[in-house]
C-alpha cells in the first residue's frame, strides 16, 4: 500500500512540476491563428476531407480477418497435442470459416485492383 500511495505522490508531483515548468518556459505571445478553433486536421468551415475509396475499407476489412487468424493460430498450434480430436475439429471449422470469408471477398472483387 505504501508502494502504491508512494507513486501517486511521485507522479503527481511530476504532473505538477512539467505543468508549472510549461507556464513559466512556454512561449506567451497570442497569434489569431493559435486562437482559431482546430479540429481532427482541418480547419474549421471547410468543405471538409473527401470522400474514401471503398476499396479500402475491403482491403482493411480483409486485412483484420486475416490478421486476427494469426492472432488465433499460434496459441492453438501450441495446445494442439493437449486438445486432441476437439483441437482439430475447432482449427478445421476456425479454417473453414475463414475459407468462407476468403470466397466471399474473392467473389466481391476485392482483388481487383482496377
Amino acid at each position: 500500500m505504501l508502494e502504491l500511495t508512494l507513486s501517486f505522490l511521485v507522479f503527481g508531483l511530476l504532473a505538477a512540476v512539467m505543468i508549472v515548468i510549461n507556464y513559466l518556459l512556454g512561449p506567451r505571445k497570442p497569434n489569431p491563428a493559435r486562437e482559431k478553433p482546430f479540429e481532427c486536421g482541418s480547419p474549421p468551415l471547410q468543405a471538409g476531407i473527401g470522400p474514401v475509396n471503398i476499396p479500402f475499407f475491403l482491403v482493411a476489412l480483409l486485412f483484420l480477418l486475416l490478421d486476427v487468424e494469426i492472432a488465433f493460430f499460434y496459441p492453438l498450434a501450441l495446445a494442439f497435442r493437449d486438445r486432441g480430436f476437439g483441437g482439430l475439429a475447432a482449427l478445421g471449422t476456425f479454417i473453414l470459416v475463414l475459407a468462407l470469408g476468403f470466397v466471399y471477398a474473392w467473389k466481391k472483387g476485392i482483388f481487383r485492383w482496377s
